[in-house]
């Protein structure tokens, strides 16, 4: 099976993997947001932080690999009223757009290996305008040992460490290790080893 296919198998299902509501390290960020602003939802699945990101008045671009996910985004976000725009990309191959957006979210984003993460970052990095926010939370390795949700490599998760080298010259306004309970629809359930970064590009 294919990669892509796996991901449309998981999201096949008719409830939300990860439910509906927005990821809660994100929700708690909402005072560094401002209407208008324009945002890109990395790897943003079924829509659950897109969707409430425009429904803050933010012009939100969702980006996945999966038309399955995408589709119960666009569904997501017309059951709240709300505008989205949708784009199905791999982000390993995406054009990444030049300095386009004020604020770039990644929850989750762990579905690639330190190579394909290198590129993904250097997209992040290219896609911020000057002065933008980046939002991000990632499992640590510790999560294995948890196995409450995440990659089962090991080599996909986040430290501090790798974090603050990779976004090197950011100014890190906020970088946290720590273990918080999830409780995001049946994808994330449980004690999870979390690793949280806010920063701004210079």
């Amino acid at each position: 099976m294919s990669e892509l296919d796996r991901w449309n198998e998981r999201f096949a299902a008719g409830d939300y993997v990860f439910g509906t509501a927005p990821n809660a390290f994100l929700e708690a960020r909402r005072s560094l947001l401002v209407p208008g602003q324009r945002v890109l939802a990395v790897a943003d699945g079924e829509g659950r932080n897109g969707v409430w990101l425009a429904g803050l008045g933010l012009d939100v671009l969702s980006v996945d690999f999966s038309p399955v996910a995408l589709a119960k985004a666009g569904r997501l976000a017309r059951e709240r009223g709300v505008p989205l725009a949708i784009q199905q990309a791999d982000l390993e191959r995406w054009d990444w757009p030049e300095a386009a957006f004020d604020v770039v979210v990644a929850i989750f984003i762990q579905f690639c290996g330190p190579a394909g993460r290198a590129t993904i970052f250097d997209g992040i990095r290219r896609a911020l305008r000057p002065g933008g926010l980046l939002l991000m939370q990632g499992y640590r390795p510790e999560q294995l040992a948890y196995g409450t949700g995440g990659p089962k490599q090991a080599e996909n998760m986040y430290t501090a460490a790798l974090l603050r080298q990779a976004f090197d010259g950011f100014d890190i306004l906020e970088l946290r290790e720590h273990d918080s309970v999830l409780s995001e629809g049946h994808g994330h359930q449980g004690m999870s080893a979390l690793v949280d970064l806010v920063a701004r590009k210079p």
